[in-house]
């Protein structure tokens, strides 16, 4: 006759260890919406403190007669695989802006106005006047109004800007602000554009000068 084997628990089971787990996860649970709760709110108030309700009016760009056409020339080369090097201005840079499309936020023309190069720290200075919502499920908007500095990096769809540092008149600027700020790339705009992708992409290399932005396709 064939014994069956029996599986005799060496420990006692409690009814309570199921309670304790469920309370547990439910802690966790709450302690995450609590969390995400305290950082939109404190980030909120944060925004507030330091953003105005109107933004500012950036000086008009003008036009820099011959650009287009360096433009042109440095597409060209690119495109023919052959090395090539353009060194942007100042009022290049600016120019440059009025042909970012608007996005859901506006158009760079309004937002940006590159204003000095730093070469010694690799960034770009800019008067700024960022739109931000108030609320990140309302369409309303309030602005920082004062100084962002880019830097620039290398990435697959070639160089992108990032915020590396914010000045606000007055106002202490967060440090976790800027990081956050600092985790996106304005380059998009310019980098959906199907005409300037392979241009974008040929470019391996970049240095801020005193007197100009200069991008290469070597590094």
């Amino acid at each position: 006759m064939e014994e069956k084997i029996q599986k005799v628990p060496t420990g006692e089971f409690h009814s309570g260890y199921g309670c304790v787990i469920m309370a547990a996860v439910v802690g966790v649970f709450a302690f995450i919406v609590w969390w995400g709760y305290y950082t939109l709110t404190t980030m909120d108030a944060a925004i507030a403190a330091i953003t105005q309700s109107a933004p500012a009016k950036l000086p008009e760009i003008a036009a820099v007669p011959g650009l287009e056409q360096r433009l042109t020339v440095f597409a060209a080369t690119v495109t023919a695989g052959k090395p090539a090097t353009l060194k942007l201005t100042v009022a290049d840079l600016n120019a440059l802006l009025m042909l970012a499309p608007a996005g859901n936020n506006g158009s760079y023309q309004d937002m940006l106005r590159v204003k000095a190069l730093d070469a010694k720290t690799q960034t770009i200075i800019t008067d700024a006047s960022l739109p931000m919502n108030k609320k990140f499920w309302e369409d309303s908007k309030r602005y920082l109004v004062g100084e962002v500095d880019f830097t620039l990096e290398m990435t697959e769809l070639g160089p992108d800007a990032k915020v590396s540092a914010v000045r606000v008149p007055g106002k202490p600027v967060p440090e976790e602000m800027v990081k956050g700020m600092a985790m996106y790339g304005y380059m998009g705009p310019y980098q959906n554009d199907a005409k300037l992708v392979p241009v974008l992409k040929a470019i391996q290399s970049f240095k801020v000068e005193a007197d100009g932005l200069v991008l290469s396709t070597v590094k």
